[in-house]
């Protein structure tokens, strides 16, 4: 194996794992350990992964820093949409319905246009956007409590123990990234209050792009194996194979 060939395969086993050892890499591609370390020199000087104690970390499936809702507004907004449409079609008129943060939930409020639902909400703009079309038959209810500037949505103590009351026929949600059979967030206190709606509802749904598979984030909010479904923009044949190994594909 020439050396540009033995970088790329580097570069996947590092973006496949997420974090990878030097022995691993080692023993992967029968190279010497002086020349792994080698290599990750280079491909972090080319920015293309980060060096970590004893191996090295891939720069594509980690989220260092949570985006603000603002940002993600302009990230996959198509994908987004497309996926939110697929959504729609699972809402019945008379659901009690949970609604999760996140713009591809805003994007699913967009869409609805049922005459009878009972909405619960802990997103401000996910609540802005359905509170212009309630109606005597169309309910829509805000969860109070600390707001996260970052996603606009509210947590802690005071959202927790109204979320305790209420029982959903359907819970819709997104999340920042889906790894193996794990489904991520970026704060215990937002997995908490999303983990509280799941064990509340009859059926779950998550909602993601694909570029939110094989992306880290810094806790666990749930299992796939503890859906419904998962409602996702294209059938890209790995992502597929991936997904159902543990839950529903709505694609």
């Amino acid at each position: 194996m020439n050396k540009y060939d033995r970088l790329d395969e580097i570069i996947k086993l590092v973006n496949q794992k997420g974090t990878v050892r030097t022995n691993q890499i080692v023993e992967e591609l029968n190279v010497s350990d002086m020349t792994v370390r080698r290599d990750l020199a280079e491909l972090e000087e080319k920015g293309l992964l980060t060096k970590i104690h004893g191996g090295a970390r891939s720069n594509s499936v980690f989220q260092f820093k949570e985006k603000s809702h603002q940002e993600k507004h302009t990230h996959n907004i198509e994908e987004k949409r497309l996926v939110a449409r697929k959504a729609v079609n699972l809402i019945e008129e008379g659901d009690t319905l949970f609604l999760g943060p996140g713009t591809t939930i805003e994007c699913l409020a967009e869409l609805i246009d049922h005459k009878s639902l009972t909405i619960i909400t802990n997103c401000f703009p996910v609540f802005k956007i359905l509170f212009e079309k309630r109606s005597l038959d169309f309910k829509v209810y805000l969860l109070g409590g600390e707001m996260r500037e970052l996603t606009e949505s509210f947590v802690g103590e005071m959202t927790n123990t109204l979320l305790k009351t209420k029982n959903f026929s359907k819970m819709f949600f997104s999340c920042n990234g889906v790894k193996e059979a794990n489904v991520l967030t970026s704060t215990i206190d937002e997995a908490y209050t999303q983990q509280l709606a799941l064990e509340r509802s009859v059926e779950t749904y998550l909602l993601i792009d694909d570029s939110k598979i094989g992306k880290e984030d810094f806790t666990e909010l749930c299992k796939l194996d503890d859906l419904t479904a998962v409602i996702i923009d294209n059938n890209e044949k790995d992502n597929m194979q991936k997904l159902k190994l543990h839950t529903e594909v709505i694609y």
